[in-house]
């Protein structure tokens, strides 16, 4: 009976409005017990608040009343500071017909009207009749300082990572890599010197063939009188023998200089 009792109320609260009411099982495996969240109704002392409860079953409800425990601090007449709570339909006037959602509608009830006529806590009644700017002031620290959840923390989104760049293909590599010179291509590069004749004696001169380029020195001896051709690469030819000392130098791009030495 008690488990076909609290599987219908369960269906039941599906259907019902509980507004910023929570209120279920807080285990599949235990039906016995259940939680609530029970918001500090508007306009009164204990807005804002948010006060958890927790509601034990007998087993043989619903003819027993359910015991109820506030597990938030609260500075109510009729709640303890453990906890219990003094109300009438938790007493007397419990009734099978009553089910726990209204349970927790009495007890939402109890915190906009509380009873000083069957305090829990004599002193805060005491403070409601009397003095009720303390008592008031009292129970708006005591929600600030215990029921009032904080504030949501606001988390930026982590920026995507940058995409990763592009690799060359090898194709595009290939295409962008110079390709190598020609030997005609080479052959235009070097210095080109048209002729040199040597004439005066029949002695022999070492000629000296110093490039620009830092390719390094060419000697080849020669009679006087010959002729060197270094037109094409650099080789020297003997094409005729004439009187006197004459140095010619042609030079090009690649500014070769050709010394002689007597």
């Amino acid at each position: 009976m008690t488990l076909k009792r609290i599987h219908r109320e369960i269906a039941d609260l599906k259907k019902e409005d509980l507004g910023d009411i929570a209120l279920g099982p807080k285990s599949g495996d235990n039906p016995f017990l259940w939680k609530a969240r029970i918001p500090g109704p508007d306009g009164s002392v204990y807005e804002g608040g948010m006060f958890d409860v927790e509601v034990h079953l007998a087993h043989d409800y619903p003819f027993s009343a359910p015991k109820v425990l506030f597990l938030t601090r609260i500075y109510h007449m009729n709640i303890s500071d453990r906890g219990n709570v003094c109300i009438d339909i938790l007493k007397h006037n419990w009734s099978p017909a009553l089910s726990i959602f209204k349970v927790i509608l009495s007890l939402s009830s109890l915190l906009t009207d509380p009873n000083p006529s069957d305090p829990l806590v004599p002193s805060i009644a005491s403070d409601f009749l009397r003095r009720r700017t303390t008592h008031d002031q009292t129970a708006r620290r005591w929600t600030e300082l215990y029921a009032t959840p904080p504030p949501p923390v606001s988390v930026e989104p982590t920026p995507p990572p940058p995409p990763p760049p592009a690799a060359a293909s090898g194709a595009s590599s290939s295409s962008n890599t110079p390709a190598p010179a020609s030997g005609a291509a080479k052959g235009k590069a070097r210095a080109h010197v048209e002729a040199i004749e040597i004439a005066d004696s029949d002695e022999e001169h070492e000629v000296e063939l110093v490039t620009a380029t830092g390719r390094g020195t060419k000697r080849r001896r020669v009679r006087a009188g010959s002729v060197i051709d270094l037109s094409t690469d650099g080789d020297a030819g003997e094409s005729s023998r004439r009187n006197g000392k004459r140095r010619a130098v042609d030079r090009t791009d690649a500014e070769e200089v050709i010394v002689i030495e007597d």
